[in-house]
């Protein structure tokens, strides 16, 4: 039976966390770990940055923008995520039906009708057209025009829904505020992957156990929104093709069980807040220690900015004003070599936001 540092280990390093393991470009991070966590565009590039090497927010902005290699988008359980552009139709085309299913309810609440979402669907893709890209508010003058009320939750749901039905993707920032383009536009249906059906399941899965093993089935539905049953289909479909083998009580594709080498000196990381290392996962008790999972988990579905060494949770962290300084909450004193891993990373941070503070 794997112990439990040698399973934290694999998995921070899966995620280009650990061993020293950093990517070249912003694409690479992302085709790494299939999924960057994208609610607050900072977070995702911060994200992104602390899997790389010396990746500026520039790199990044030119990754969405000019070679559109990666995409933000609401993707696994209906939450905004940046993953690899040529990936963007098929995730969307297995995701999106069980989104809009649980969703149901909430449009229901909200007045938005079958007729109401296809119209505002039919309008939304004609706007975009006409006028793209468009920010939120731009995009909820127009929506206006259907008798909906600017202010709320309709209008976010609305260019949700667009989203979720291939219509629209996140585009350019404007003066630091997102965009929305007509997806087809944006990443034209010509990208190396078109997958469906039980083939979209079993690829996701095998993407998110390359950038998250060692993991179980469960831990994949927790990660995609996907039924425990549908999980548990992709695991069946990946074990009759040969491509995992079990790992104790946990799984991991065939061939990939390498534990980085040891070092003296650990590997420290500033993880932004809700990344995806901390909730790739059914639960956290691998990667943050049981006495502190209150700091980092403080309720509210808050998860907060983690200082990682060698994948274990060490301490949270904060901005200061103008993000030019960086304040750590360490859980317990450190030694000096973290120290120093610590203030590496801090001054790393802050030469990264510095160009946007």
């Amino acid at each position: 039976m794997p112990d439990h540092e040698s399973v934290r280990r694999l998995r921070a390093c899966a995620q280009a966390l650990a061993g020293g393991a950093r990517e070249a470009s912003a694409e690479a991070v992302v085709r790494r770990v299939f999924a960057i966590q994208a609610q607050e565009p900072t977070a995702a590039d911060l994200g992104i940055r602390v899997r790389g090497s010396n990746l500026t927010a520039q790199a990044i902005r030119t990754a969405y923008e000019d070679e559109r290699s990666i995409v933000r988008n609401w993707y696994m359980r209906g939450t905004l995520h940046t993953i690899p552009g040529d990936d963007a139709h098929w995730v969307l085309q297995l995701l999106a039906p069980r989104i809009l299913a649980t969703a149901g309810r909430r449009y229901q609440q909200l007045g938005l009708d079958d007729d109401l979402r296809r119209r505002a669907d039919q309008l939304i893709r004609r706007a975009l057209a006409a006028h793209g890209p468009l920010t939120r508010a731009e995009l909820t003058e127009h929506l206006t025009t259907l008798g909906m009320p600017p202010d709320g939750q309709a209008p976010f749901h609305l260019i949700r829904h667009a989203a979720l039905t291939g219509i629209l993707c996140h585009g350019p920032q404007r003066a630091g505020e997102a965009t929305y383009v007509l997806l087809d536009d944006w990443l034209p249906t010509t990208g190396r992957f078109r997958r469906e059906g039980d083939d979209a399941l079993a690829e996701l899965a095998r993407r998110y156990l390359a950038a998250h093993a060692p993991a179980t089935s469960e831990d994949f539905a927790a990660w995609s929104g996907l039924p425990a049953t549908w999980a548990r289909r992709a695991w069946k479909m990946l074990a009759e093709s040969g491509a995992i083998t079990e790992y104790g009580a946990l799984t991991v594709l065939a061939g990939r069980v390498k534990l980085p080498d040891s070092s003296d000196t650990p590997d420290v990381r500033m993880l932004p807040a809700y990344d995806n290392y901390l909730i790739g996962y059914r639960t956290r008790e691998l990667s943050v220690p049981a006495l502190h999972q209150a700091r980092v988990r403080p309720g509210g579905g808050l998860i907060r900015p983690t200082v990682i060494a060698d994948g274990l949770a060490i301490a949270t962290w904060t901005r200061g004003p103008g993000s030019r300084s960086i304040q750590v909450d360490a859980f317990e004193p450190v030694p000096p070599q973290t120290e120093r891993g610590i203030d590496m990373e801090k001054e790393a941070v802050v030469c990264f936001l510095r160009p946007t503070a």
